[in-house]
């Protein structure tokens, strides 16, 4: 029996002449898909009448589904020969109307429309991860970008550690980054690209590189971008591809690379498209998957490790939902809640408990209910759970992962900091997420500024310390900072990974932290791992790294707070190496302790001490400096006061004209009229009488500061300088001030905007220094009314910043 009869509303206008009376067709139902925000969600509604019987396709051979957006004066209309749900994609945010009819006959004759209905589809933001830099689509349809790449503001490649828009966009609905191009697509259908275009991945039909975004494409719904190759969905469900093609990843039977979109072959009633390194992936209406391109890892999913130039279907148990590409594997989320992982696996990314690579599709382990997933470039993948909750695994080197660790994962585990998440994306080393209240959030990597939440790697010039005051003197290690205040506390900041901080815990921190329970404190200097400071009393005291007992305790375990350094009071000041320490005491003897594998401990022996020993030959000492492994002293000789050295010689630090190793102290050929010196890591420096810097050394990152990279065994005079007062070392750099209050850095992280400088460089415009400090990448200079002036890398907070730092965890991002 058929239904009964209902008087349908004419809301469009009819397209044939006939007025069929009899209700023949399901009026569809239309919700937003939860894992592709732009994709609509399609399947058989309630019926319209009491009593009526569900139409077969013998009462409708045909069933015609037709949508637009509000507004618009041309419907996209769908045909389809089953009853069963689908998808189509959509080109942005806005109103849907919707309404179907079918065949009445097989001749032709159509019913009526169905009632008009409407949906709409929202714009909370995207966010993308691209090779060291992001994107981000805001709710009023301009894009930002951040980290290294073209930026599409200008003509310069560069780092940005704030986000700025890109420039000629306007209206845009969607955003696809590769490794170092870019794709945007606008509310017609037309798509815009931008970056490195060698490969003809921009697809103007050249080889032009562009710094602003250029016309490409149109009537497209989606775009993604691989690591030189493109793709775009456009409305009819097909897809087209451009750029470099050695793999076959544009799908078209070829491995010809395509400066302008070619279509690629077989695909039809495609719903969303993903770029993978070399690879690419389709998904079509009805949940089955393409991919096309390179397979050396199993990455398509066939079952083989063969490229191909055409798509073949992944072999995955159900129906998709969700999909993306990495560089070398492909993530899928299933209709069930489940996340299934193929190709590449030596980093655990396909999350299933080992580092075996599979050519077919693994359930990754642990997970349901999930809406979205994500490939990263290097192997690390993200899924989001409808809970909110975020999942990574794999490759975790930058803590990409987010867990607070940088240890790979082969199952997955819990982004912390992070909740209410929509979507995720992963790059090479950070991810970035979509929360529900429209912020983004990010962790990972942060070298070139690609998380962009307002922390930055580093600071060409020096900025002041905001609220530090009072500081009598500083001390900078390996990835942090020390500043001993006139009241004679002692503050840190920076890396903590083994407690060199003395706060009670390993927490890196880019705010002030009080070391714990010291006071009275007159003397303070820090290694890459350990601590030293001396009290009042003469007593020294010690935190930090304890590997080689160099926190002179009598033990080798670390200290997360001060222990007292055993043996006797009376030291002036302190010198902490890689593994050993130094302490000069009023006797104007020296004595060692920790590590002595290279006879740093100056004992004429290599054996290692965990309480202080005296080196020998170093009575009437006035100064000491400690480098990764070898020592510095000064001593009285022959009226006047010489650079002395010990430990290792193999790159010259000794400044004897011998490699070494030196069990015990011998004079450098320095000179006499040595007033200070300094220990880098295999480099030294003597500053003279005369006001002239000496160094030896190596010096593969110009540390020494004489024009060349070339190390040197003896002395050479640093050049340009004159009339310094203070002199610094730590890494593969150096640093000095001069009377007139400048600083000035070479070396390592020493030249025009923190690259390397093999002569002096003035630091900004400080003008009354009076002390410096040199850590492995940054520097801490003191001004003479006692505020702190940092510079140089940053991605351990050692520039106290106050700002994320690790990126072990999620943070919010300034990209929305």
């Amino acid at each position: 029996m058929d239904c009964s009869e209902l008087s349908l509303p004419y809301l469009a206008p009819k397209t044939d002449s006939l007025t069929p009376r009899t209700y023949k067709v399901y009026p569809y139902a239309v919700s937003v898909s939860s894992f592709v925000s732009r994709t609509l969600v399609v399947s058989a509604g309630a019926l319209p009448c009491a009593g009526c019987h569900a139409p077969s396709l013998e009462d409708s051979p045909e069933h015609l589904f037709e949508y637009r957006k509000q507004g618009a004066a041309v419907w996209t209309v769908v045909r389809r020969t089953n009853l069963s749900s689908f998808r189509v994609p959509v080109v942005g945010a806005g109103v849907y109307e919707y309404r179907s009819r079918g065949k009445l006959t097989p001749s032709g004759a159509y019913s009526d429309y169905t009632a008009t209905r409407t949906v709409e589809v929202s714009a909370p933001g995207e966010v993308v991860a691209g090779f060291e830099h992001s994107l981000a689509l805001r709710p009023d349809g301009t894009v930002w970008a951040s980290g290294i790449a073209l930026l599409g503001d200008g003509p310069l490649v560069r780092s940005q550690y704030a986000p700025v828009q890109v420039q000629g966009l306007s209206e845009i609905v969607g955003v696809a980054v590769g490794s170092f191009h870019a794709l945007a697509l606008d509310s017609d259908g037309l798509v815009w690209a931008w970056g490195q275009n060698d490969s003809g991945q921009v697809g103007d039909d050249s080889y032009v590189e562009y710094s602003m975004p250029v016309q490409v494409a149109g009537e497209v719904v989606a775009v993604s971008a691989g690591n030189s190759h493109s793709l775009a969905l456009r409305s009819d469900g097909t897809v087209w591809a451009w750029g470099a093609n050695s793999n076959g990843q544009l799908g078209d039977g070829t491995v010809m690379e395509r400066r302008a979109p070619v279509q690629v072959q077989g695909l039809s009633g495609i719903v969303a498209v993903s770029a993978g390194g070399f690879h690419s992936l389709a998904l079509r209406s009805d949940g089955v998957l393409f991919a096309w391109g390179s397979n050396g890892y199993g990455q398509l999913g066939d079952d083989s490790t063969i490229n191909h130039s055409l798509p073949v279907q992944v072999r995955v148990a159900s129906e998709v939902v969700a999909m993306d590409g990495g560089n070398t594997f492909s993530l899928a989320a299933l209709a069930d809640g489940t996340v299934w992982a193929w190709g590449d696996n030596t980093q655990g990314q396909l999350g299933n408990g080992s580092t075996t690579n599979s050519k077919l599709p693994q359930q990754v382990q642990g997970l349901s209910d999930v809406r979205g997933v994500a490939a990263g470039v290097y192997g690390h993948s993200l899924a989001v759970l409808s809970n909110g909750t975020t999942w990574g695994w794999g490759y975790n080197y930058r803590g990409q992962v987010g867990d607070g660790s940088t240890i790979n994962h082969t199952t997955p585990v819990q982004v912390r900091g992070l909740t209410g998440a929509i979507a995720v994306s992963a790059g090479s080393d950070h991810s970035l997420a979509l929360r529900s209240d429209g912020t983004a959030w990010a962790w990972g990597g942060n070298s070139h500024g690609q998380r962009a939440d307002g922390s930055f790697w580093a600071q060409p010039l020096p900025m002041k310390f905001e609220g530090l005051s009072n500081v009598k003197a500083v001390a900078a290690g390996g990835h942090h900072s020390l500043a001993l205040l006139a009241d004679g506390t002692v503050w840190g900041w920076g890396d903590n990974n083994v407690g060199q901080l003395g706060n009670g815990t390993i927490s890196s921190v880019s705010t002030l932290a009080r070391v714990e329970g010291l006071s009275d404190v007159v003397s303070i200097a820090t290694g890459p791992g350990h601590s030293l400071a001396v009290l009042a009393d003469g007593g020294i005291w010690a935190w930090g790294d304890n590997y080689c007992g160099q926190l002179g305790d009598g033990t080798t375990v670390n200290r997360l707070v001060p222990v007292r350094v055993k043996e006797q009071l009376g030291a002036v000041t302190v010198a902490a190496g890689l593994f050993h320490s130094l302490g000069l005491y009023s006797d104007n003897f020296i004595r060692a302790w920790g590590c002595n594998f290279h006879g740093q401990l100056g004992d004429n022996s290599v054996v290692t001490r965990v309480v202080p020993q005296i080196v020998f030959g170093m009575w009437g000492s006035s100064g000491v400096a400690a480098g990764v492994g070898h020592s510095l002293g000064m001593r009285s000789y022959e009226s006047d006061v010489d650079a002395w050295s010990w430990g290792d010689g193999s790159a010259g630090q000794l400044g004897t004209g011998s490699s070494g190793p030196q069990l015990n102290s011998h004079p450098v050929e320095s000179g006499p009229g040595v007033l200070a010196v300094a220990a880098g890591s295999e480099h030294s420096l003597a500053l003279r009488k005369d006001g002239t810097v000496w160094a030896w050394g190596s010096n593969s990152s110009g540390q020494l500061g004489d024009g060349t990279s070339n190390g040197a065994w003896l002395p050479v005079q640093v050049q340009g300088l004159s009339g310094v007062k203070v002199v610094a070392a730590g890494g593969e750099q150096s640093a000095a001030i001069l009377t007139n209050g400048t600083f000035w850095t070479w070396g390592y992280n020493g030249g025009v905007f923190s690259q390397p400088s093999n002569v002096p460089i003035q630091a900004g415009t400080l003008s009354n220094g009076k002390s410096v400090a040199v850590g492995a990448a940054h520097f801490v200079g003191l001004q003479q009314d006692g505020t702190v002036w940092v510079w140089g890398r940053n991605d351990h907070g050692q520039l106290g910043s106050g700002l994320p730092t690790s990126g072990l965890m999620a943070s919010e991002s300034l990209l929305l």
